[in-house]
Order: structure tokens, then sequence, then C-alpha cells
């Protein structure tokens, strides 16, 4: 093939399209657990999440509800993956190849914010949300109908296999997870003839950069839990949910439909929720009361 301007247009044109289609056949469960929060800033501050209350009676003069409580702020990160094209494969027209290796690469890219959510998901045992608690914690501060702080689990601790309780009912706006995004995805090219990594490496460029971060949103629409998943600790969790009072006592109104699990609980999510029968031959009270999804990134 002879390298010409010409050419090489055609050539961007097939690699980006490549990328593009691996990049739209990308496997994704995110929109299970996050929501995607437009950035505009190079951090976005989430404090506002603290003041959540709800309606109360109109006796006196209002009562305004502060968003300055907490301080909690989302920084974005660039992130970037690049390939070159080697110059005498193209003259060899030895380029194949590389279709499949530009599909993968948007393959991977769509699946990277998939990797960062799914990671700060099981993170979240030990890792702060903006109450200054971890995300999976048993003493989060909430103000009860008496204005006195009560501590709120959202977890039943253990050592083993993660998995997961919601309310996708409850999560329409804001989820667990954010997904702030600054800047999509974005293919570049460097594949002119007189550019310095042709001239110095005989080597065209082509890459795809982004800017983006994941946080944490309201712990209160997510239970999480390492003990063993049985019928048990299922129902505690269930229990946890559906009692749970957000500020002043409010009650939140959660009715938990989807067990998000790995690989290793997937047989005992599917006993819980689909059985007719318990361990012990009697009714399973459980059967149909969540859809069970299971989640390679929580391996």
């Amino acid at each position: 093939m002879i390298v010409s301007s010409g050419n090489l247009r055609t050539l961007g044109t097939g690699f980006n399209a490549a990328f593009m289609r691996g990049l739209g056949e990308a496997p994704s469960q995110r929109a299970l657990i996050a929501s995607t929060v437009k950035s505009t800033n190079g951090r976005e501050e989430y404090g506002w999440m603290g003041k959540l209350k709800g309606m109360r009676e109109w006796l006196d003069d209002r009562v305004m509800n502060s968003i300055s409580t907490y301080d909690y702020a989302i920084k974005n990160k660039d992130w970037e993956d690049t390939m070159g094209v080697d110059r005498n494969d193209i003259e060899d027209d030895n380029i194949g190849v590389y279709g499949t290796l530009f599909a993968e690469m948007g393959s991977a890219a769509g699946a990277h914010p998939d990797e960062l959510i799914w990671a700060a998901l099981k993170a979240g045992f030990n890792t702060n949300c903006y109450d200054g608690q971890f995300f999976f914690d048993t003493d989060h501060p909430v103000i009860d109908a008496d204005g006195n702080t009560q501590s709120v689990s959202n977890t039943g601790g253990g050592a083993g296999a993660p998995w997961f309780l919601i309310d996708t009912k409850r999560t329409m706006h804001l989820k667990p997870i954010i997904f702030q995004e600054r800047k999509p995805l974005t293919f570049v090219s460097k594949d002119k003839m007189d550019d310095d990594n042709v001239f110095f490496r005989k080597q065209f460029i082509y890459g795809v950069d982004a800017r983006y971060n994941v946080g944490y949103g309201l712990w209160q629409y997510i239970y999480g839990s390492k003990q063993p998943l049985t019928a048990a600790s299922y129902a505690a969790a269930r229990a946890a949910m559906i009692d749970m009072k957000g500020e002043k006592g409010r009650p939140l109104g959660m009715l938990p439909d989807l067990l998000i699990v790995s690989g290793s609980n997937e047989s005992a999510g599917l006993k819980i929720l689909n059985n007719e029968l318990d361990g012990a031959g009697g009714t399973n009270e459980w059967k149909g009361t969540a859809k069970l999804e299971v989640v390679s990134w929580l391996a």
C-alpha cells in the first residue's frame, strides 16, 4: 500500500469504526447501581446529599435545609489508551490485525467505567462516603424524630464474598454510585506524514482519552454484606432496608427488589429467590422477592 494522505484518511476512518464497534459491544451493568452526573469543573461537590429531609408540617416559619454540613467532592481523573501502527505494516499491507486490536481497544474503553464503578462498590466496606463513615457501615449518623443522632446500619458485616441488596424503584434519580463524566471518550489520530511520531519512530499513533471518575451517592438505598448468603442473612438485609428511616424519623419506604452477587454466590442466590422449598422442605417464603444479577466485576 502506498502511504499517502488519502490512504491514511481511509485507514483512520476504518480504525475509528472498529473502535466504535468495540465500544458499542462492551458489556455494561453499571446502570444498575450508578447514576451518570455531567461535570463542568475539575471536581464536583456532593455535600447536599446529607440534607434530603422531606416534607414537614408548616406551623410557623419555613425551616431552611442547609447544604454545607458535609464536605464531600469527587475529583475528575484523566484516562487514556494509545496504539501505534508501524509504517512498515501499512507499506506491506499488513494491517488486518489492527481492526481486531482497535475493536478490543473500544471494548476495553467502554467497560472501563464498569470496572471503576464495581470496584468502588466492593471498596465501600472500607471507604468513606459523604457523611464521613464507610459507605457500608453500622453507624451512619441520622437525626431521629426527637432531634437526637442515631446510628443506622446498611451492612451485615462479615468477611466473605460481598453481595448487595438494592431498591431499584427508589434509585431513579440518584443511585448508590456516582459516575461523574467531565469529558466523554474521544478518538484522536496523529497520522500525518510530517507528525514527529512518524518522522522519528515510523509510527502512526491513534488513541482515546476521557475525563471522569466515580464516587459514592446515597448509602440509604443499598445494603452490603460479606456474610454467607443464606435465607437468614437475606431476610435480615431486607428487614433492615424496609425498616430504614431517614432524617427526622421519616420512613424511606424501600422495598428491595434486586440482589447483586458475584459468581461464587450465584448458586445461593438462585436457591433463595427461585426454589419453591427451603432447605428444610418447607415453603420458601423468599421466592420471587427480588431479581438476581450476577456481576463478574465483583469476583
